[in-house]
């Protein structure tokens, strides 16, 4: 087992897992940071894919710095800063969480915790704090604490899902959709197991008149509407689907694909999902 302060490093477990990559031959800036890295699309100005190694087993506490900055290695017009987070109530979502590479060596720590605030590893989510939320930041933990009765370490993956009808704002695409996979190994380390989720914060239909708040938000520089963070368990081989990303070892270690899902608990309008309204409701 690998580690290296010098970006995602894919023989982190004892089984190798890749970094999720596009499936076609989409353009993608590849930056590496300590214990982390970002797959970027420079047309998008987003990560479409991010892969984190966490050991448990070294974790380190850091004060926030909360000092964003661009990534000098990319031009800054492919990179979504601050001029899409001022003077609204938009929030820079981590894409890797700003604990998650903070571990090992105290200098090294200190890096991961000042290079998770570059704006590469940020995307526009919902300001308002809210229960949704919470879950979301929390699913490492939770993983995490699964699987040290194994190994003690696990390697997370999550970016928004960037789609043509994400609504526009201040020259880019706002996602409307983040995914997150978790993967580490069981018994004697020769199990891959993974686990899906998806959190989504379109508001509802029922409630707003999303064409028109979309043509208001591209005329008028107000920020889209974007509802509670609502956040889902689902099928590795649905994020794949989502994101054209290449998950084949993912989908086929997916323990969620397996698992006896408790009748009445799939959510109504995506069959085969699961709300996720506490960590009890996670299957694993």
């Amino acid at each position: 087992m690998a580690t290296s302060p010098d970006g995602y490093a894919a023989d982190f477990l004892p089984i190798d897992v890749a970094l999720p990559s596009p499936a076609t031959a989409q353009v993608v800036r590849e930056l590496t940071y300590t214990h982390f890295t970002v797959l970027l699309d420079p047309e998008r100005r987003f990560a479409v894919s991010t892969g984190v190694n966490i050991d448990g087993s070294m974790p380190r506490e850091i004060d926030r710095t909360d000092d964003w900055h661009l990534d000098p290695r990319v031009p800054a017009t492919e990179q979504a800063a601050e001029d899409v987070y001022r003077s609204n109530d938009l929030d820079r979502g981590h894409l890797v969480r700003r604990r998650d590479p903070v571990w090992g060596d105290k200098a090294i720590a200190a890096k991961a915790n000042e290079e998770t605030f570059v704006y590469t590893n940020a995307a526009p989510q919902v300001g308002d704090f809210n229960q949704g939320k919470e879950l979301w930041s929390g699913l490492e933990d939770f993983v995490l604490a699964y699987a040290r009765a194994y190994r003690q370490r696990i390697s997370v993956f999550t970016a928004p899902v960037l789609t043509l009808d994400d609504p526009p704002y201040r020259g880019i695409l706002i996602p409307r959709q983040f995914w997150k996979i978790a993967a580490w190994t069981t018994d004697d380390g020769s199990v891959l197991a993974a686990s899906g989720y998806l959190l989504d914060q379109t508001p509802q239909l029922n409630d707003i008149d999303l064409a028109e708040a979309r043509a208001r938000a591209a005329g008028a520089g107000d920020p889209p509407p974007l509802g509670p963070y609502r956040t889902y368990q689902v099928p590795v081989s649905d994020v794949a689907e989502l994101t054209g990303l290449k998950l084949g070892q993912l989908v086929a270690a997916d323990r969620f694909a397996t698992a006896a899902v408790p009748h009445g608990t799939t959510d109504g309008d995506h069959p085969g999902w699961i709300r996720l309204k506490g960590r009890e409701d996670i299957v694993l």
